[in-house]
């Protein structure tokens, strides 16, 4: 049985793992962690992770950057691993994140979705067959909530096509102060935020008379939840330190 503590309890994907885990007969939720420290789902809920003594197998994480520095330092005293799903880390809290991974075991990704993580595949591969002789465009839509922007997933897919790109490739975020001709060695990322959207991303590939699209679009949170659960129940079980994503969970 899997002992599995859900930072950021209280939100709208904290709900959204507890909800899947249920139907997990080998998962238990032990306790959560939540600046609201309501027990909506039957298990003790804690303002801190220091203030939690109890036995957990692994941690997930979807809270918000703010709450990274106390996991980081629960789970490196206690030797227990970390399902980190949070965007909108700080370079500096990156960096954090890599050190911890030197001493347990952290599991770090921009999307918890299968179909995404297909996705930066055929994007990888699309890059690597197109070469220079396309420009790559990006665009993500989220629901007007979500703080940070681009999304984690845009990242990850942007440096998914700069990794097999035959150059070394910038990625524009804006392009209102750059008054000349789009450069044939950026990458375009635009945020779109409005309504109730899960998340949508589309990756264009622009030639000369002709454009290839790759897309995604996210129904329901569960597909995150559940990519989530996944993710937890082999980091339960990973003994060794290091930074992992979900390329080794579905290996």
């Amino acid at each position: 049985m899997v002992k599995l503590v859900i930072s950021g309890c209280n939100g709208h994907m904290g709900k959204a793992v507890a909800r899947v885990a249920a139907d997990y007969p080998d998962v238990s939720i032990v306790a959560g962690f939540d600046v609201d420290t309501r027990q909506l789902d039957g298990y003790p809920v804690y303002a801190s992770p220091a203030d939690f003594t109890g036995d957990a197998d692994v941690i997930v994480d979807f809270s918000s950057p703010e709450a990274l520095q106390g996991l980081l330092e629960y789970g490196i005293s206690k030797r227990v691993p970390l399902v980190l799903c949070t965007t909108g880390y700080s370079p500096e809290q990156i960096m954090d994140i890599e050190n911890a991974a030197s001493q347990i075991p952290v599991f770090r990704s921009g999307n918890m979705s299968l179909g995404i993580n297909l996705l930066a595949n055929l994007v990888r591969k699309a890059c690597a067959v197109l070469g220079g002789a396309f420009d790559v465009e990006i665009v993500e839509r989220h629901h007007k909530r979500k703080v940070d922007a681009p999304s984690g997933t845009a990242l990850m897919l942007a440096n998914a096509a700069s990794s097999s790109l035959p150059y070394d490739s910038e990625i524009i975020f804006e392009r209102q102060s750059r008054r000349k001709p789009r450069d044939s060695r950026e990458i375009g990322v635009s945020a779109i935020r409005g309504g109730s959207i899960v998340g949508d991303h589309e990756v264009i590939f622009a030639g000369q008379d002709e454009v290839i699209e790759l897309k995604h679009s996210a129904a329901s949170r569960d597909i995150f939840a559940t990519g989530a659960i996944s993710a937890s129940k082999f980091m339960a079980n990973v003994g060794k330190p290091g930074l992992y994503d979900m390329s080794a969970v579905l290996t």
